[in-house]
């Protein structure tokens, strides 16, 4: 089995702080390639970067998908998801999708953990944009800086742990998201200090794209009627990536389903 974990923005250190959450978590049988996004922001924090950090999703799974089994996609905000499915007809997940699934088993309350106040609004549209709304009973931001520093997100388990008392104390939280990319397998340090279940995206994702793999689960969600018609006018190579080009040109996802041999990734 073959993971791709696409990292849409430019930060190395944040990919290095990904690879060493996902083999604390995944299986040692299972292959992973990580890649990081060659332009954007370091760091993705408002609208208008989450937009451009879309496009560089679909760059990635453009260059490093075919021959994969699935996706990771290592952004909180799950930038580019559903395009990524429908480009790629791989079994693909958001980190923050598969955490809040996973919750949503385990509590009706929903409590984040997130890295900036000034996110927090993006987070609440994309816990919506999920149906999971009604859900989400409080967010708390730590607002530290040096989150992407070499030793897992420039803050320790103590302040992790007090966030996430906090959300149960004050908002009646019954399990706990740590909503961040750097935060992958955090979760693990401090559970035991939490009196209810705390979960991370790359703690869930990692063990659910293997199992969506192994059940040989579908790629693409998207209906078959929105999928990119073939041969539409197209201008320019996004990027300088000739198989960005190619794909615009031809259409994606014209094999959503059946990611063997099938999808708009084929070819040279």
């Amino acid at each position: 089995m073959r993971i791709l974990v696409a990292n849409p923005n430019t930060s190395e250190t944040v990919t290095a702080l990904v690879e060493r959450a996902v083999r604390r978590v995944g299986s040692p049988r299972t292959e992973y390639l990580f890649a990081t996004g060659s332009f954007g922001a370091k760091v993705v924090a408002s609208r208008s970067e989450n937009a451009i950090a879309g496009h560089s999703t679909v760059d990635l799974v453009t260059r490093h998908a075919k021959g994969c089994d699935g996706i990771i996609l290592a952004i909180s905000f799950d930038t580019g998801l559903h395009a990524a499915r429908e480009l790629s007809g791989l079994p693909t997940l958001g980190i923050t999708e598969a955490a809040l699934l996973a919750a949503s088993t385990l509590g009706a309350r929903v409590g984040l953990v997130v890295l900036a106040s000034r996110t927090k609004a993006l987070y609440r549209d994309l816990v919506g944009s999920y149906g999971l709304g009604a859900r989400l009973c409080g967010m708390r931001a730590l607002d530290c800086e040096g989150f992407y520093d070499d030793h897992g997100g420039g803050f320790g388990a103590d302040q992790l742990a007090a966030a996430a008392r906090d959300l149960v104390d004050a908002d009646g939280a019954e399990v706990v998201v740590l909503a961040g990319a750097v935060l992958g397998s955090r979760s693990l340090d401090i559970e035991a200090r939490v009196p209810v279940p705390v979960l991370d995206g790359l703690r869930c994702a990692t063990p659910m794209i293997e199992a969506m793999v192994r059940i040989r689960a579908g790629g693409a969600s998207t209906p078959r009627a929105c999928v990119p018609a073939a041969g539409r006018a197209s201008r320019g190579a996004p990027n300088g990536s000739p198989k960005l080009a190619r794909v615009a040109r031809s259409g994606a996802g014209n094999g959503a389903g059946n990611h063997k041999g099938n999808s708009s990734l084929d070819g040279p």
